[in-house]
């Protein structure tokens, strides 16, 4: 098991939080779900990401079933999103913002604990992108539309480049707080700027739209 610090245990935390804030948030503006369906789609999202990690790293059985307060968290964020449904028009870019913290900080989550474990720097960063848009997919497999991932917006590539940062500062030895902060913060910089200017991921030739 990896060395859970305070620090990457309140991280770990904190993504659980909002990705679950997230993923009910969705629910509410996408479906008319009533409290079990908006509640359950945030705990799915917010422990989807965290459990991926966990089996794909061999670290059984995975922390969600270890801890209590990642579940309390995860319902949560749920409970929130119903108490905040009659605002549900300003809540847009409420929902964004904590899709792009939970992708940040499970991108470099991921990485940290796969080397933490001893794999290598190319299995850490496949790890902390998978871990970042695990449950961000999982939410829209289950409201039933096309993963924001396979889609051509800059979803998977902020967590790339944040796992990047992290494992490469690790690789020269930079292993402490502020590099994880700062790789996360640079994921979440350009997954807004994404979002802010309408940026994509390149088509295939001769496209230039979802269609």
């Amino acid at each position: 098991m990896p060395t859970e610090t305070p620090v990457w245990l309140v991280l770990d935390l904190v993504g659980t939080f909002a990705f679950a804030l997230n993923g009910a948030l969705t629910a509410v503006r996408a479906e008319k779900l009533d409290i079990v369906g908006i509640v359950t789609l945030g705990m799915f999202t917010g422990l989807g990401g965290g459990t991926v990690r966990d089996v794909l790293l061999g670290a059984l059985p995975p922390a969600t079933f270890l801890d209590w307060r990642y579940l309390a968290l995860a319902a949560s964020g749920g409970l929130v999103a119903f108490a905040l449904g009659h605002r549900l028009d300003r809540l847009n870019a409420t929902i964004t913002v904590f899709d792009a913290i939970g992708l940040s900080v499970f991108a470099v989550l991921g990485a940290y604990k796969a080397l933490d474990l001893g794999f290598g720097v190319t299995q850490a960063v496949l790890v902390g992108a998978v871990t970042a848009v695990g449950g961000g997919t999982i939410r829209d497999v289950m409201i039933g539309r096309v993963p924001t991932v396979l889609r051509s917006e800059l979803y998977a590539i902020p967590a790339l480049i944040g796992a990047v940062i992290f494992t490469a500062a690790h690789s020269f030895g930079y292993q402490g707080t502020l590099v994880a902060f700062g790789a996360a913060a640079v994921c979440f910089v350009i997954r807004m700027i994404g979002v802010r200017f309408d940026l994509h991921a390149p088509y295939p030739p001769g496209r230039h739209g979802a269609g």
